[in-house]
């Protein structure tokens, strides 16, 4: 018996590099629409998406001003045929890490660039997917990448920290809404674990009078902890793959799937 295929879109942030670039690699099915929200466009994944028969639309945004991209967005889907699709998934990784420094001397509008890129932008376009897709018949999900700096402080991460945090907690006051409402959204907030990125490189090299951390950033590298950003991006597409997606709120891959 012929089935008919299955139709699903995915919206991702942070695609151009990283763990989101991987993530967006192994998106690129059959099947699979894909909008990515990033700095730049990806010549690159372009033609990995017609070479897989995705659909891809990639859009050159700056999430730090992330309220008219939200609404672009919440435009965007209520175009879409909802009613054609199986499954409408929202990822937000996007995320950066600012000066490696304590509180007391980091520089007032690099603490609100990065909250506004951590936590702000997240929240924003959870708001404007969740409204433009309520009436989709189909499953709708929504993945925040968190860290397990959102679970335990580190000195001179605070930006980072409370981002994550804040991201985390938001997740599970999400849950509580969705849950009420017949075909609710399933939402998790997901620690990725340690990932081989910029963001290491950038913990490895802070100064280590003002990171006291930074020895155990190191040990993880020359240990081989590090995961791949592609052994990660797997990683995370498994767990929202799962059917219990969604049973845990805040929730960390590595007690999971043992990663």
């Amino acid at each position: 018996m012929n089935r008919k295929p299955t139709r699903q879109l995915y919206v991702l942030t942070g695609a151009s590099r990283g763990m989101g670039r991987a993530m967006a690699q192994q998106l690129l099915a059959p099947g699979h629409q894909l909008l990515t929200l990033s700095r730049r466009p990806d010549e690159a994944l372009a033609s990995q998406a017609g070479a897989a028969g995705a659909t891809l639309t990639q859009w050159a945004v700056d999430l730090g001003d992330a309220a008219p991209v939200a609404a672009r967005l919440a435009d965007w889907l209520r175009a879409q045929d909802g009613k054609a699709l199986t499954s409408a998934t929202l990822i937000n990784n996007a995320g950066a890490i600012p000066a490696i420094v304590p509180l007391r001397d980091a520089d007032p509008p690099a603490l609100a660039a990065a909250l506004r890129l951590g936590l702000e932008a997240p929240m924003q376009l959870c708001a404007a997917f969740l409204s433009a897709t309520r009436d989709w018949p189909g499953t709708r999900r929504v993945l925040n990448i968190s860290s397990g700096l959102g679970r335990r402080a580190m000195a001179s991460q605070a930006a980072y920290c409370a981002a994550k945090a804040g991201m985390d907690h938001f997740t599970r006051c999400l849950a509580l809404e969705e849950a009420r409402l017949p075909q609710g959204a399933r939402v998790c907030s997901l620690a990725p674990g340690v990932i081989d990125t910029d963001m290491q490189v950038q913990l490895r090299g802070a100064d280590a009078a003002a990171f006291p951390d930074r020895d155990s950033f190191e040990q993880l590298k020359r240990g081989g902890a590090l995961s791949s950003p592609a052994d990660a991006a797997r990683r995370v597409l498994a767990y929202l793959a799962r059917p219990d997606f969604g049973q845990h709120p805040v929730a960390d891959v590595r007690e999971v799937l043992g990663a």
